[in-house]
């Protein structure tokens, strides 16, 4: 894929992160836009697997900062991002065949792309102590209780939005993994996995700060678990192939 990009794109003459980043009306926070690259022919790459799959090949992509590569998605099983992209059910055919439409890009600090959603979770499973906050404004600030309760603060789901400004996330209300040992009362009436609250917040950014985050995008968790963790929309989009 690298080879592919650089025959076709041997030195890009657009703008740099860098340059992009100085730029005083940073237009790469509007509405997503279609890449500059004056690139003489278009290069796709299909994907075929799962979101974590796409999370995989877009998050290369990102960091060889070739991001004019046209990116289809043909999932083999349960995918958020065919509903985030709207993806028929032909979906081979539509990454063949299908037209280009930007969308923001979302990743962590740890530099992995955000193909569909993340999750910040207590990295025990039970209740989340901390704070998470979407742009200015504060969507979670709690003290996890030593015995989770059925429905309380279990984390944040962050969803990468197809439109500005590009993150849409939503309080967990119920943990998203059953426990070990559940209770008698869990046995005789489980409680659903991963509800969300109703309210919902978008931004730019979501940012988190508390203790032993386990972190989680698109169904891959981190290996350890960490204490602050930050989301945000890159500076270039994603050029998918989506209806």
């Amino acid at each position: 894929m690298d080879a592919a990009a650089a025959a076709i794109l041997p030195e890009d003459p657009t703008p740099s992160l860098d340059e992009i980043a100085a730029m005083p009306d940073v237009p790469h926070l509007g509405e997503p836009q279609f890449a500059p690259q004056p690139v003489p022919e278009a290069l796709r790459v299909v994907v075929v697997g799962s979101d974590a799959a796409l999370s995989a090949v877009v998050t290369r992509l990102m960091r060889a900062d070739t991001m004019w590569v046209e990116v289809a998605y043909v999932p083999t099983g349960d995918s958020q991002v065919t509903r985030l992209w709207g993806l028929p059910d032909n979906a081979a055919q539509f990454a063949v065949e299908g037209q280009v439409r930007p969308k923001p890009l979302l990743r962590d600090d740890a530099g992995v792309a955000i193909a569909g959603i993340a999750t910040v979770t207590a990295w025990h499973g039970g209740e989340l102590t901390g704070e998470v906050i979407v742009d200015d404004t504060r969507l979670i600030f709690h003290e996890g209780k030593k015995k989770a309760p059925r429905y309380g603060v279990f984390g944040a789901q962050l969803e990468s939005g197809v439109n500005a400004p590009g993150v849409s996330a939503r309080v967990l209300t119920t943990a998203i993994d059953t426990p070990e040992s559940p209770s008698v009362l869990h046995k005789l009436r489980p409680t659903p996995r991963g509800q969300l609250g109703d309210r919902e917040l978008h931004g730019r950014a979501l940012q988190g700060g508390g203790i032993d985050f386990r972190i989680s995008i698109d169904g891959v968790s981190r290996k350890r678990p960490v204490d602050r963790v930050t989301v945000y929309r890159h500076l270039r989009d994603l050029q998918c192939v989506r209806p």
